[in-house]
């Protein structure tokens, strides 16, 4: 957790305060045993009502200064807490953002939501905690014993005892507690993903009547995360009880001694109280600590989790790089011997690929699932680094550009159509943010999603759902490609994105991109051979390797592979073939 002081660096002086304010309102409530001591002693011992009120109203005026001091404590700590709070997310958020894909993939999107969200909760709460009460309490606990000092040294001695096993205590509790929370936030993760899914997949567990199963999994999951609280619960639980046996065994010792101590005459009534108060303040001080160690221990566990987030460094950064002068004339996206592993010692995904892709080219990639085709893709814009060989863009390696210079030549659109909450022109802004509203009809009419656009009475203010839910997938699929169509990138890579079209859409956005797109480098990633068989180049995949390079007819007579994949699609193709004429 120290790691994560670093964000109080802006809060320093919110930081002083909240703690300086705590230990002002301690002392107040130090002097209050004492003044009580005087009452009993001199006030109500000689009868005194004007003695007895004067000290009443010191009684008072500790009380009120103790309140204001401990409402601007919580005020400077809550301050400090949720600064803290806020700068964490903002540089975790700004983190998980500078990962590669690669991290994100290891991570999981399931334990960052929860990192980013009851992680970083929990650690707002235990700093909020640790301003009130981690010096408050020792310095009430180490004051209590100096002042009952002041009054008996012999009776202290109880209180010098009962101390240290009072701190044992809660060192047991934190020792046993802290990985059973870590634990927990594992769990936690677990359930955050079991429920993203079933929401996210909620009509395929529907159609496949798999409620019942996911419900008995949830359960499950949902029992051994009960089980492990209640645990670490029952471990803190004997906290109090065994504190407040300590505590009242040693209050029984101050009243057994004291008793014998007032009758003999060296100590009075009114100290006697005072020391009875000094020990239940000790009591309060350390139930204080109980519950400021409970947090502290969440809030570890919890900055543990956050810290190895930040601990993964990105593999794939544009760190040092500056904007580069382009050759046009070069080759749009060459591959120089390229392969590529997920894994470091894994199989490789993609090996030993080259070839070149002329700047108005169009590119068709086919192959059988998981060949390789989105992984080969992926690499153009530099989501993942290549293991070996290189990737060039304009005659430059995409390893030397800035991201946003790169990403600048590159209109992507991934398998799975993304959109986001808002209106159609904030979706389609997401490339370039300056695009009129001309720039963005002539991408829907190049993308086939004009007219249903315009069905609408908003037009480019029909607001979408998270996610497009209130769009068919057609509809998604050609609103993504508007998007990355805005702007008129050099290069337009379509990830198998025209899957979820019908062959006459396809057909129509095909003569689109090819009528209106002129100069623009084309990759099509598709599992049709109609997709791609009008390409300039068509690449074929197998297992990771490219089998052939050419154009259709010259692949169906040298290529077997792609010979097989269209016998395969024979009877499609034809009807494809005719709806393209």
């Amino acid at each position: 957790m120290l790691k994560l002081f670093r964000y109080l660096k802006h809060y320093k002086l919110q930081s002083i305060l909240g703690p300086l304010f705590k230990l002002t309102e301690a002392c107040f409530e130090l002097a209050v045993p004492l003044v009580m001591a005087k009452i009993i002693d001199v006030g109500i011992a000689e009868n005194d009502t004007g003695y007895i009120i004067k000290m009443g109203l010191v009684l008072v005026l500790l009380g009120v200064l103790g309140l204001a001091a401990s409402l601007t404590a919580q005020f400077f700590a809550a301050r400090a807490s949720l600064g803290f709070g806020t700068e964490l997310r903002r540089d975790l958020f700004h983190h998980i953002n500078s990962l590669s894909h690669k991290e994100i993939d290891k991570l999981g999107a399931a334990t960052l939501v929860s990192r980013m969200t009851v992680d970083i909760n929990q650690a707002q709460t235990g700093i909020n905690m640790l301003l009130r009460l981690f010096l408050r309490s020792p310095f009430i606990v180490i004051g209590a014993v100096i002042m009952a000092f002041t009054v008996s040294v012999k009776l202290t001695l109880i209180f010098l005892v009962a101390s240290p096993m009072l701190g044992l205590v809660i060192f047991f509790v934190m020792k046993r507690t802290v990985p059973m929370y870590k634990l927990i936030q594992k769990k936690l993760d677990r359930t955050t993903l079991n429920v993203g899914e079933n929401i996210s997949g909620v009509r395929v567990i529907r159609a496949f009547s798999r409620q019942e199963d996911e419900r008995r999994s949830f359960e499950k999951n949902a029992e051994e995360l009960y089980e492990l609280q209640m645990k670490a619960g029952r471990i803190s639980a004997l906290t109090n009880p065994c504190t407040f046996v300590i505590v009242y065994l040693a209050i029984i010792a101050i009243i057994w001694f004291g008793g014998v101590n007032v009758d003999a005459g060296s100590l009075t009534q009114g100290e006697l109280i005072a020391l009875i108060s000094y020990m239940n303040q000790i009591l309060l001080a350390l139930l204080a600590v109980a519950l400021l160690v409970t947090s502290l221990t969440r809030a570890q566990a919890s900055s543990i989790r956050i810290n190895e987030v930040f601990d993964v460094k990105p593999s794939v950064t544009d760190q040092g790089n500056s904007e580069l002068e382009l050759d046009k004339n070069a080759p749009a996206v060459r591959f120089d011997n390229v392969s590529f592993s997920y894994h470091t010692s894994g199989e490789y995904a993609i090996k030993n690929i080259t070839f070149t892709a002329m700047k108005g080219e169009t590119i068709g990639i086919i192959g059988g699932t998981g060949c390789g085709k989105s992984t080969l893709v992926s690499l153009i814009p530099r989501f993942y680094d290549v293991s070996e060989g290189a990737v060039s863009v304009y005659g430059k390696d995409v390893k030397c550009f800035p991201f946003s210079q790169l990403r600048e030549e590159i209109g992507y659109v991934p398998q799975k159509a993304e959109l986001f909450r808002g209106t159609v022109r904030e979706n389609l802004h997401f490339r370039c943010k300056d695009a009129s509203d001309d720039d963005i009809n002539k991408a829907l009419e190049i993308a086939q999603a004009y007219d249903f656009v315009y069905e609408t009475p908003e037009g480019l203010d029909h607001n979408i759902v998270a996610g497009g839910r209130n769009l068919s997938g057609g509809q998604r699929q050609r609103l993504t490609i508007a998007r990355a169509l805005v702007g008129d990138p050099d290069i337009l890579i379509l990830d198998d994105s025209a899957s979820a079209l019908d062959l006459a859409t396809d057909a129509a956005l095909r003569h689109a991109l090819a009528e209106k797109t002129k100069g623009m480098t084309v990759f099509i990633v598709s599992q049709r051979v109609s997709s791609i068989r009008f390409a300039d180049k068509i690449l074929v995949l197998e297992d990771g390797e490219l089998v052939g390079t050419g154009t259709h007819e010259q692949l169906l007579s040298d290529c077997p592979i792609y010979s097989e994949i269209c016998r395969s699609q024979q009877y499609n193709d034809g009807r494809e073939a005719e709806n393209d004429e």
